[in-house]
């Protein structure tokens, strides 16, 4: 007689199994994410068949570029490294509503030119899927739908079908008859991706995972998803703002420092080739906190308008809002302005925005940060026709930063005047369009933005 299935608590963040419940995951500290599975131990060989590999030597390796399928879709195929390589399997998360499913029947579409693409529905019908064809305009000539949530099915179609792009939306709905556990939760994530991702390298094929994520954004299930995947994939952005932003968070094929912009219309996504004319179109000069700071995506130069609001606090706790920077590297800068350049905000209320959506995480977008503080503290407004770019160190000294000729280039295009940099990156220019003043401190580039003491 067989034995019944045991049971474990597993740590719905982490994968971590315990006997018993435990308030506090040891693994990665998280309270209350523990949630009774029953486990269920794999049979040996239920592996998808093939014959055995034998070692070979690494110089015997042919080191042949990888083969991709390019969409057409531009800000698709940059996020990606160039197009989709195959057999590789590919992670997409999101906020619910966001743009996923749009973005992949979109790429579908495109492929569907050059061969057979399966689109696997757990959570549509069939006929859901079709009237979000036909709002984006997509005929469905070499589409094939599936509604199906059991993974030997799906496997089936794939091996019977021998596809060049397959979509299944979205992995936490697919469940596998080894695994007892209900779908969506750990040891079923497991499973149905590692049985995919051997998939997709036997038959060459890509594959396409959509994610839900959890609140706090990360893709809902544990680490060790993500780990299994080639790439993963975030589409990011406010669900009622037009503006979305692709980023790869992991990708064996290519830069994870790519960004895609596209914009939500009634036919779907639509790239946005300039993104740095989109996100200035609607900048209002002559206000107070207002900063334009030239960053680098990868590739690709982005100007970024950067807002800042100081108010008087009501209360005995000033508030600090950031929302698209780091919000730590804010107050080192709010306590730098406070200790190098004498303008406290310690009784003021300091918001600051990004416009567009974009989140800046690298240090080149210090000064441009202080100065947009700086001038809503003096209620004094930046030169609206200057960029400033630099990286804030402690003691209020500028230094170097990266590719500071490509931002200046794209800054010139755009119609700028002027631009303040760091003295030590002056070295790197070649000669520009732009009138740019070297500052070595802090201090230096208030005066130059004109908004320090008078």
């Amino acid at each position: 007689m067989p034995s019944r299935p045991k049971s474990a608590f597993v740590c719905q963040q982490c994968g971590f199994q315990s006997p018993k419940w435990v308030g506090r995951c040891p693994s990665c500290d998280g309270w209350n994410t523990f949630v009774e599975e029953r486990v269920v131990a794999a049979a040996k060989g239920r592996g998808l068949a093939r014959a055995p590999r034998a070692p070979i030597a690494l110089g015997d390796v042919p080191a042949d570029a990888e083969e991709r399928l390019e969409t057409g879709i531009g800000e698709f195929d940059r996020v990606l490294g160039g197009g989709i390589v195959q057999g590789s399997c590919v992670l997409l998360g999101g906020d619910p509503g966001i743009g996923k499913s749009s973005l992949l029947m979109q790429a579908s579409a495109a492929l569907a030119a050059k061969g057979t693409v399966l689109y696997v529905s757990g959570e549509e019908s069939a006929a859901q899927v079709k009237l979000r064809a036909r709002r984006f305009g997509i005929g469905g000539d070499g589409i094939l739908l599936l509604a199906e949530t059991d993974l030997a099915s799906i496997i089936e179609a794939i091996r019977r079908t021998r596809p060049i792009f397959v979509v299944v939306d979205s992995i936490q709905t697919m469940s596998s008859d080894a695994i007892a556990s209900a779908a969506g939760g750990v040891s079923q994530l497991r499973e149905c991706t590692a049985r995919l991702l051997e998939l997709a390298k036997g038959e060459d094929v890509p594959i396409f995972l959509v994610g839900h994520v959890t609140k706090e954004g990360a893709v809902a299930g544990p680490r060790v998803l993500e780990h299994i995947v080639d790439a993963v994939l975030y589409l990011e952005g406010e669900r009622f703002h037009a503006f979305r932003i692709l980023r790869a968070t992991k990708n064996r094929f290519g830069s994870t420092d790519e960004v895609g912009v596209f914009e939500m219309g009634e036919t779907g996504l639509r790239e946005v080739a300039n993104p740095s004319e989109v996100f200035l179109e609607e900048r209002s000069r002559g206000v107070a906190g207002s900063v334009v700071v030239p960053t680098v995506e990868g590739t690709r130069p982005l100007l970024v308008e950067v807002q800042a609001l100081v108010t008087p606090t009501s209360f005995g706790l000033p508030r600090r809002t950031v929302n698209g920077a780091d919000p730590q590297r804010v107050l080192l800068l709010l306590a730098v302005l406070a200790k190098r350049a004498g303008l406290s905000a310690g009784s003021h209320d300091v918001y600051v925005n990004l416009v567009g959506g974009l989140r800046i995480r690298e240090p080149a977008a210090d000064l441009g940060l202080a100065v947009a503080v700086a001038s809503a503290l003096r209620d004094r407004p930046a030169d609206p026709r200057t960029v400033f770019v630099g990286e804030l160190g402690l003691g209020g000294e500028l230094r170097r930063v990266q590719r500071v000729a490509v931002r200046l280039k794209e800054a010139q295009r755009l119609g700028f005047e002027r631009a303040v940099v760091p003295a030590a990156s002056l070295t790197d220019l070649n000669g520009t369009g732009l009138e740019v003043s070297g500052v070595a401190t802090l201090r230096e580039a208030l005066e130059r933005a004109g908004v320090a003491d008078r």
